[in-house]
């Protein structure tokens, strides 16, 4: 599975503005709702239940919130960057400034679990992170997100 199969060039989003962790995934589930029929409220409900088990920030200002939903049939992503990094609770209590949200079928199968490796893997790569960081807008950074 290859990033692009789950990312498409409109869910990428430079330089967002949010306050704090609950108002960016009330805000990425509102906008993940208009492209996969799900409503916002149970989206944002169910990132942040599972935000509750633990943080999703994965170190070095990076977080990938994820979530499992039985009305998605295919893996689902949002790359963002923010404007200015917030507190996520990260592992290494860094703030986050890249965030991939990525929804998942209820069911956990090879496909999804790959989704979340790729994702995981690509934005582990310092020299990714840094492209990522200065691209100069959602085209660009959906083109060094996806390639390989």
């Amino acid at each position: 599975m290859n990033i692009k199969d789950f990312l498409s060039p409109d869910c990428v989003m430079v330089d967002v503005r949010v306050a704090d962790k609950i108002t960016l995934l009330r805000r990425l589930a509102r906008r993940a709702a208009a492209y996969i029929d799900v409503a916002a409220d149970h989206i944002a409900a169910e990132l942040l239940k599972r935000e509750d088990l633990g943080s999703t920030g994965t170190g070095g200002g990076v977080a990938i919130p994820h979530a499992r939903l039985p009305e998605v049939k295919r893996p689902f992503g949002m790359l963002i960057r923010l404007q200015d990094a917030i507190d996520f609770d990260a592992i290494d209590g860094q703030p986050v400034d890249i965030v991939f949200a990525l929804l998942l079928p209820a069911r956990p199968e090879g496909e999804q679990l790959s989704a979340l490796a790729c994702v995981a893997r690509k934005l582990r790569d310092a020299g990714a992170l840094k492209d990522l960081r200065g691209a100069k807008d959602d085209k660009k950074m959906y083109s060094l997100m996806v390639q390989d």
